[in-house]
């Protein structure tokens, strides 16, 4: 490992034990949902960061249809393969905080369903990159297949307005937090962003290696 991605992987690994600290002993536990609320510092962040990382990707996407670089390919890749990790973590830690709260694993309500349909797109995006002996067509109709599953990121970020369901909406408004949980919340988005971008690097640079 470089020093440069060393120093990176240290400065990512602080941020996280601070997050960490931040989480477990400073933020209050919430008088409604106990503890299981705490999830929420990680839930919330990793659906930011899945939905920016699934964006860029589409428009590395796009770029590389247009031009058929291979930079733009890597880097589609690259932002795709790590919002797929954070889009996990958002359906793990959803039914995590969801059933002591709902009394639930899962419901089918627009965000939580929304949310797993792109996660099935971006599934099928992996296993179209390997369905072809032609690199360059596979790469090609991955492409298209990533830029289709971005039209469900604005139903996501959307579905709390537009239609009725149990999840919350509290991102936006203000006075929704307190002061306390709104500053763990604001580190933990720094974090979570702060651990994609430095993914997105180490995937990136990988994938051109291999070029």
């Amino acid at each position: 490992m470089k020093k440069a991605s060393l120093l990176c992987a240290v400065l990512v690994a602080v941020a996280i034990a601070i997050d960490a600290w931040l989480i477990a002993v400073y933020a209050p536990i919430e008088a409604l949902q106990g503890p299981a609320q705490k999830i929420f510092y990680w839930h919330v962040p990793s659906a930011m960061a899945m939905m920016i990382l699934f964006l860029l990707g589409g428009v590395s996407s796009l770029w590389y249809i247009i031009r058929r670089t291979a930079w733009a390919d890597a880097l589609a890749i690259s932002f795709i393969e790590v919002g797929f990790l954070f889009c996990s973590i958002v359906l793990t830690t959803g039914p995590l905080w969801a059933k002591p709260i709902w009394g639930a694993w899962w419901t089918w309500e627009p965000r939580l369903t929304s949310t797993l349909f792109v996660w099935l797109v971006f599934l099928g995006y992996f296993l179209l990159r390997t369905s072809f002996e032609n690199r360059d067509r596979a790469k090609l109709f991955s492409a298209a297949l990533a830029i289709f599953g971005c039209l469900d990121i604005p139903v996501i970020w959307l579905s709390v307005k537009l239609w009725r369901g149990i999840h919350p909406a509290l991102l936006g408004k203000p006075g929704s937090l307190p002061p306390e949980m709104s500053l763990v919340l604001r580190v933990s988005m720094m974090t979570v962003l702060l651990l994609a971008g430095f993914l997105v690097r180490e995937r990136y640079r990988k994938e051109r290696a291999h070029e």
